[in-house]
């Protein structure tokens, strides 16, 4: 019974911990082991494995090992690695995860990410996955993005990892003109992530010598929304509306669109883009309606279509190459309603912690697609280059539901929060917090009496930072 106690004890001391950290300027405290993994293919180049290792001792990694095997046995090595954090038993700060593969057999990361996710000793803390793909014919010395990388987080470590990575973006933007492909992160942190030996809530780092979007030409935004059937849709059309009238948006809503509405909007909407008179330096478009189970939106009319699709439309549009796209998705993205990760019992102990009972089980996450080695490649690794300078933020992770009530979602009201009382802010450090504010409500769904929990994923291949008031 000591024994059940003490360990307990030591667990709740670690939530406790890892959430005071990030009520502290919502900032991820690093301050247990960092221990990374490089799990690869056989026949990856020996010099990527040493600067995967480099960008590990510059991050002040304790420990780390490199593991092979065909990638059918990655899942396998994941859970072994997985079962032995959490026989260790002591905290950890952070883990890093590179998995090396030629391009295209990765076809099933999030599987490979989520069985790390269910690693107790890791519960509240981040989970960074470099996703590296290398490709036949490819040079075997390190690729653009492993050289920058390694360089920045070997000079700058005290920056926070999303502020390092948009420095990475824009360095292969500039140096590499020519490139297929462009890089590209998934976040779900819930704060700010700083690698370095700089304690996240001391002094803040100077700002990043990147480059930042231009944002003195026409700024637009369309607001397609779905009113009917869907309580409190109307608040978060006003409470957008509002904040892209303060941002200095030139703005265009359509309500309750169908689904070929949707399509037909987005493709005029290029069309007056690139018809525009004078430079248009940044464009915004929320699409907001009721969710399919894969994700699909529902038009008014019940009839789906795909996100991806309306992306693609706006992504080839000329009057916004190498600018800034904006998309905002408020649906469900299937019908899971995650009942979080935590203690199930004891409930008055963890309200005595003052501690949320649960954590979003898609939380704390980073991912970033990429590739590893010089590529010759035919055709797009990671992502092609016409999907550069694009961001996109879910309400919901894959296959979760999206709440909203009669005063409005979520995800759009909180938004709104956050952007109207720091306009100035990086606009991804901001949608972190955003993030980080929704992982903290505790959700009653419309057929549920238990509390569910609700966490954002945000998109980007941003390569420049991104501040929507000067």
């Amino acid at each position: 019974m000591a024994f059940l106690v003490a360990g307990t004890l030591r667990v709740a001391a670690m939530v406790a911990d890892t959430q005071e950290s990030l009520r502290r300027k919502g900032k991820y405290s690093t301050q247990g082991p960092k221990v990374a993994l490089t799990l690869s293919s056989p026949g990856v180049s020996a010099s990527t494995v040493a600067v995967l290792e480099g960008i590990f001792r510059a991050l002040r990694v304790e420990s780390w090992q490199r593991r092979e095997a065909l990638v059918q046995g990655f899942l396998g090595e994941l859970a072994g690695f997985r079962e032995q954090l959490d026989a260790h038993g002591g905290p950890v700060g952070c883990v890093l995860v590179a998995l090396v593969a030629p391009s295209g057999l990765l076809r099933q990361p999030q599987q490979l990410v989520q069985e790390l996710s269910r690693c107790g000793a890791l519960r509240g803390c981040p989970k960074v996955f470099l996703l590296l793909s290398s490709a036949p014919g490819a040079a075997p010395e390190p690729g653009a993005f492993l050289t920058s990388l390694g360089e920045l987080c070997g000079r700058c470590p005290h920056w926070s990892l999303l502020q390092l990575l948009t420095e990475v973006f824009c360095r292969i933007a500039e140096e590499f003109s020519g490139a297929t492909y462009c890089p590209v992160l998934r976040s779900s942190l819930r704060g700010a992530l700083c690698l370095g030996d700089t304690e996240p809530w001391g002094l803040e780092p100077e700002p990043s010598p990147s480059a930042q979007y231009d944002l003195s030409g026409a700024r637009v935004a369309l607001l397609l929304a779905v009113i009917r059937g869907r309580s409190g849709a109307q608040h978060d059309v006003e409470a957008l509306w509002g904040l892209c009238q303060a941002l200095g948006f030139e703005t265009t809503l359509m309500t309750d669109p169908t689904a070929q509405a949707f399509q037909e909007e987005l493709a005029q909407f290029r069309e007056w883009l690139d018809a525009y008179r004078g430079p248009v330096s940044c464009a915004l478009v929320a699409l907001m309606a009721h969710g399919g189970p894969q994700g699909q939106l529902l038009g008014a009319d019940g009839q789906e279509v795909q996100p991806e699709a309306l992306v693609r439309e706006l992504s080839c549009c000329r009057a916004l190459r190498g600018r800034p796209k904006i998309f905002l998705l408020q649906a469900c993205r299937g019908g899971h309603r995650d009942a979080g990760l935590g203690p199930t019992a004891l409930s008055w102990f963890w309200r005595w912690l003052r501690a949320p009972p649960a954590t979003p089980s898609h939380a704390d996450v980073l991912q970033v697609y990429a590739d590893a080695q010089g590529s010759s490649s035919r055709g797009p690794t990671a992502g092609s280059s016409d999907q550069a300078d694009i961001l996109m933020v879910y309400a919901a992770a894959e296959g979760c539901v999206a709440y909203r009530d009669e005063t409005g979602s979520d995800f759009i009201q909180t938004l709104v929060e956050v952007l109207r009382a720091d306009p100035k802010g990086d606009l991804l450090e901001l949608l972190t917090e955003v993030n980080r504010r929704v992982c903290e409500l505790d959700v009653l769904g419309p057929d549920s009496d238990e509390r569910r929990k609700a966490c954002l994923e945000i998109r980007s291949s941003l390569r420049r930072r991104l501040c929507l008031q000067a």
